[in-house]
């Protein structure tokens, strides 16, 4: 677990999770993971993987080869708001 981004407006924290080998069928080490996208405000999150994972990935990846502001990598993580469906529950 590896936090990426944390503003005033949103969170993200990367899971990455080796898989078994024995799961995978083969001897062949396969990663499994992916994103958790937290709207502060809204108090909702979402854990994104695999393909739709990667094209935030990539996204991300362009976005920053730009230097945005921080508004601007918040804008980009508002376009996943409306697939954020699991409030932010604290223990």
């Amino acid at each position: 677990m590896q936090m990426l981004y944390n503003s005033d407006s949103y969170a993200v924290v990367m899971f990455d999770v080796p898989a078994d080998a024995s799961i995978a069928g083969n001897d062949d080490t396969v990663n499994r993971g992916g994103y958790e996208i937290v709207d502060k405000f809204a108090r909702k999150e979402i854990f994104i993987e695999g393909a739709l994972a990667q094209s935030f990935k990539e996204g991300v990846e362009a976005l920053i080869e730009t230097e945005p502001s921080e508004e601007e990598i918040d804008e980009y993580l508002a376009r996943f708001a409306s697939l954020m469906h699991q409030p932010v529950v604290l223990h």
